[in-house]
């Protein structure tokens, strides 16, 4: 038996006398005579969610009914987990923590027999961000799985409360990588790097010829214009990540266009099917808060700043989330991937033609982002 993630750690540390802490090693506390007859049953999906300060746990196994333990853990590997319920088999679970304050959860699906899984939630439960989530958990079509809590995104981040800080503060941040543009970073400069010690990265450009890349050609082909200034910060993105000394977090000021190429372009090099890329893109719409990207802010403080009279603008014509689609009705992100299938080859192409990455670099994005 192993965990599909690092977690396998734990499996193999743990004693007959210690398991009921941990995920169980099930061949060696059941008789010889009577494995043959215990069918291992897979978790074919699961997945978490968060809301009212309660988890909601569902999941689906290849056996119909079989026993699932399941643990929590404050660590993505579930190095520190704990049980909170045992022998359930209606496939879903609800559970309100006992203790105070918010933490990052990972919960483990342990079958009696067969795989366990660990899962958590996609969107971090922060009070006041907005698109802020985790980008693992996802399976790659070679069978391994995005790891949990190496990489977060995320839309601007001016309206933290105390309790958000202490959140993120938890999540062991290396780095943040902040995608925005000079006129954006004056009126909102990041605060996460300073309260958690993470190294803050930055580039610097205007917002205007950004913006009218993205009106040009009545709105097609959008993201092909802009990932050329785009490309330092990636760049910078991708050797955080590869340096692996901690989480890294990137973010644009919607977590959605600049922040969602990114998140493209890694999915892609780890072999995420395009199908769950897209869906995982379009999450934005439903997940951005966009009270909380922007405070309120009085333009004549910022004069000459483009992106100011933007959003003032905007938020008087009290705009949402946008659906993420060309006029044509096209996807933003579907159109971006047959751009680097055309110029590149594909996003490892990119990675090693436009941002200069070797082979190497690659494979080792993908040892420290797979499990």
């Amino acid at each position: 038996m192993k965990l599909t993630s690092s977690g396998l750690a734990l499996t193999l540390a743990c004693t007959l006398a210690s398991c009921a802490t941990g995920p169980r090693a099930v061949a060696e506390a059941t008789p010889a005579s009577q494995t043959e007859a215990v069918r291992p049953a897979k978790v074919q999906s699961a997945q978490a969610s968060y809301r009212n300060d309660t988890y909601a746990l569902s999941w689906l196994t290849s056996v119909e009914n079989a026993e699932v333990d399941v643990f929590v853990s404050n660590a993505p590997d579930g190095a520190d987990a704990r049980k909170i319920a045992d022998n359930v088999t209606e496939g879903e679970f609800i559970w309100a923590p006992d203790d105070s304050g918010k933490h990052r959860r990972y919960f483990v699906i342990q079958p009696d027999a067969g795989e366990a899984q660990i899962i958590a939630t996609r969107e971090l439960p922060l009070e006041q961000a907005s698109n802020f989530r985790d980008i693992g958990g996802y399976p790659t079509k070679d069978g391994r799985t995005v790891k949990w809590g190496r990489a977060y995104r995320s839309g601007a981040m001016p309206l933290l409360t105390e309790a958000d800080y202490a959140f993120i503060e938890e999540l062991n941040l290396d780095s943040v990588v902040d995608f925005r543009s000079l006129d954006e970073r004056e009126v909102t400069p990041d605060l996460v790097d300073d309260r958690t010690g993470a190294l803050f990265i930055a580039n610097d450009y205007s917002m205007a010829p950004l913006m009218k890349g993205f009106r040009e050609d009545d709105g097609e082909n959008t993201y092909a214009k802009m990932e050329g200034m785009l490309r330092p910060q990636y760049r910078s993105m991708i050797r955080r990540i590869l340096a692996n000394e901690g989480a890294v977090l990137y973010h644009c000021s919607a977590g959605q266009d600049r922040t969602g190429v990114a998140t493209a372009i890694i999915y892609e090099v780890l072999g995420v099917d395009r199908e769950t890329i897209v869906e995982d893109y379009h999450l934005s719409t439903e997940l951005r808060q966009t009270q909380w990207e922007m405070p309120d802010i009085n333009p004549d403080d910022y004069p000459g700043n483009f992106i100011v009279q933007y959003y003032v603008a905007s938020r008087a014509r009290n705009e949402g989330a946008n659906p993420l689609y060309t006029p044509s009705g096209a996807s933003h992100i579907v159109q971006f991937l047959d751009y680097l299938d055309a110029e590149f080859g594909g996003a490892e192409g990119y990675l090693e033609q436009a941002l200069g990455f070797s082979d190497a670099d690659i494979e080792n994005l993908r040892e420290t982002m797979l499990d």
